[in-house]
């Protein structure tokens, strides 16, 4: 079954907060969003955005140390580019809550 556009985006925005608060990693998010929202093999992923699939098993099981151009090549699919995040959850709460300093 597909999704539409609005459920993709739900689940974008969702696995992104989740990804904020550290509730899931970026390899998490990114294998949800390979599987979820495109139904795609690791393979055919792969072959998609340029990359190996060992690179892509290695991004998606947080393996490695991935330079942030190539991180930033498996998201782009997605409209996701790597950026600064908060190390502590509290920070990301305090972001996502809309609330002022």
């Amino acid at each position: 079954m597909s999704m539409t556009a609005a459920e993709r985006q739900a689940l974008l925005v969702q696995l992104l907060q989740q990804h904020l608060l550290g509730e899931i990693s970026q390899g998490q998010m990114l294998k949800k969003l390979r599987k979820e929202v495109l139904g795609f093999s690791q393979t055919r992923y792969a072959e998609l955005v340029g990359v190996s699939r060992r690179t892509l098993t290695d991004i998606e099981q947080d393996n490695g140390n991935q330079a942030q151009s190539m991180i930033d090549t498996v998201f782009k699919p997605f409209g996701i580019k790597s950026g600064l995040t908060p190390i502590h959850p509290h920070v990301a709460k305090h972001m996502l809550s809309n609330n002022k300093p």
